[in-house]
């Protein structure tokens, strides 16, 4: 009995990143192109696999999840790795923001600090390994890969605002990775495994001296998953940082708040079926809090930074309220809704730098100055002059985050938001009717869409026509082909809703079968050793 070779598969987004970090990490800063290059080929390779990954889970693999057991150690003793469908579109979107940053940072930010590349291959290393991993302690540690990495990357080119903030950010993310740590020793002790599969199945079995214990554990794990998913009161951490890392850091910062998210979605549906209900409440109500604190802060903010710090803290709060209403179709749509607002608010992360280019300090403050005493502008003759193609691309550019963020039609995010508006009111056959809390998460997701779209208006006629002293930046093939791109892969996730929703259905409801998950990984044997098979028929083995 051997491994196919597709096997393999599973570990190539954790072992490739890993690789590449070290073999970039002992390159000087001259060579500029070669890191680049090697940076780039690691993310394709990484996107090739994901696609792989993703069609395997999806019909062609039998039984559709992929299990690989590092060292050969069966589950639960030994590190397992786990590729099901939404594993496979976690990679995918983690490879196309890659793409997007790495092509942003080509011309300038890469070029500030010598270990930029090696430090972004690392990040990539515990985003992947997150997202793969099936075993807590294991998480625990790609948790810390991944802030490791990106420390260093948000002290990148370094000033005094984002020194200030890094601080924040890194004392914040230590105190949660001590959470926890503390969080992982109880549930051990309680239960006697971190294999994620195996803790679902001893689950019942627990005592009931021993389940408060079980409880405290797994909800200071929550708090510690939830300070990276930026749930309110725990996220206030996230606005300020945001705004003072560079453009594509904060790229990969807008995948890493919904790591959290998706760590609480994972352990929470295998761990705690639909029957168990713990903690789904907290959830839904902390979720629903983050969306009214992140839509009054993009309300009272007039920092872009800032803007996008709170639309993601919205996006988070509405992922969390949607796992914690506990419906799958439900879930679904949140799901969608995931993927349509990460790429909508990294590219406008990016849009930022290249928009503030069009404006002086003291058009900014002429626009705040004419706004505040209501200074009215009266209409100017046309001058004829017609719109430059940079001046276009930013508008349009703006014009389509705006809509997808604020969830308004014809974009990604309308059919998210309709999505989750659709499983609310129609919860299926033998489901409870709609209640208050129901009601509730639909008046939230609606009113902080038009508080977005107040906000993000605000900003857009503050910066294109509050002042006629702006002018056109000059502007990197590099800088707008990312741009362009998270745009336009919005726009397919649009087009292809029907396909993108039937997989997404896929994938949620392997997540509210956990039997499937404790069948597949518990089930599957290690392979027989060479001594076991190395011996001739008829002979004594």
């Amino acid at each position: 009995m051997s491994l196919d070779w597709t096997a393999h598969l599973v570990a190539v987004p954790v072992v490739l990143p890993l690789l590449c970090g070290a073999l970039l990490a002992p390159l000087t800063q001259g060579r500029h192109d070669l890191k680049f290059g090697l940076a780039y080929g690691s993310v394709l390779a990484q996107l090739a696999t994901a696609l792989a990954l993703g069609a395997l889970a999806d019909g062609g693999r039998p039984g559709g999840i992929g299990v690989y057991f590092g060292a050969n150690w069966a589950a639960p003793f030994g590190i397992t790795l786990v590729a099901d469908r939404l594993a496979a579109a976690m990679l995918l979107l983690t490879a196309v923001l890659a793409l997007a940053a790495l092509h942003y940072a080509r011309p300038r930010w890469s070029r500030i600090g010598v270990h930029f590349h090696s430090l972004f291959q690392f990040l990539l290393m515990g985003i992947n390994g997150a997202f793969l991993t099936h075993d807590l302690f294991n998480l625990f540690v790609f948790f810390e890969v991944m802030l490791a990495a990106s420390y260093g990357l948000v002290l990148h080119g370094y000033n005094a605002v984002r020194l200030r903030a890094s601080l924040h950010y890194i004392a914040i993310n230590l105190a949660a990775s001590l959470l926890f740590l503390i969080g992982v020793a109880l549930i051990y002790a309680t239960v006697g495994t971190l294999n994620m599969a195996d803790l679902a199945a001893r689950i019942d079995a627990v005592d009931a001296g021993r389940i408060g214990l079980l409880h405290t554990g797994l909800a200071v794990l929550a708090l510690a998953f939830l300070v990276k998913g930026a749930m309110w009161p725990l996220g206030f951490w996230l606005p300020t940082t945001y705004a003072a890392a560079s453009p594509p850091v904060a790229v990969m910062l807008v995948l890493m708040t919904k790591v959290g998210a998706y760590a609480v979605l994972r352990v929470w549906l295998l761990v705690f079926p639909d029957s168990a209900r713990f903690g789904y409440e907290a959830l839904l109500w902390g979720g629903m809090a983050s969306i009214v604190f992140g839509a009054a802060g993009m309300l009272a903010t007039d920092t872009a930074g800032r803007l996008a710090g709170y639309a993601a803290i919205v996006s988070s709060g509405t992922l969390l309220a949607v796992i914690g209403y506990g419906q799958a179709s439900l879930v679904t749509a949140g799901l969608y809704y995931f993927f349509a607002s990460t790429l909508a608010l990294a590219a406008f992360v990016l849009l930022i730098e290249l928009v503030d280019r069009i404006r002086t300090p003291g058009a900014a403050m002429l626009a705040l100055t004419a706004e505040a005493y209501a200074v009215e502008d009266a209409p100017a003759e046309p001058k004829g002059t017609g719109v430059p193609a940079a001046m276009a691309f930013l508008s349009l550019a703006f014009m389509a985050c705006a809509l997808i963020i604020a969830g308004l039609p014809p974009l990604s995010g309308f059919v998210a938001k309709f999505g989750m508006f659709h499983a609310v009111l129609n919860p299926g056959p033998g489901a409870p009717g709609i209640g208050a809390a129901g009601w509730t998460l639909m008046a939230l997701v609606f009113g902080s869409s038009l508080i977005a779209i107040v906000s993000l208006m605000r900003f857009g006629v503050r910066t294109f026509w509050a002042t006629e002293a702006i002018g056109p930046p000059r502007l990197h093939a590099s800088e707008v082909i990312p741009v362009a791109a998270l745009l336009l892969a919005s726009v397919a996730l649009t087009l292809q809703a029907r396909p993108v929703l039937d997989y997404l259905a896929r994938a949620s409801g392997e997540l509210h079968r956990p039997a499937l998950y404790i069948e597949r990984v518990l089930g599957t044997p290690a392979l027989p050793g060479p001594a076991s098979s190395a011996h001739r028929p008829g002979e004594a083995p």
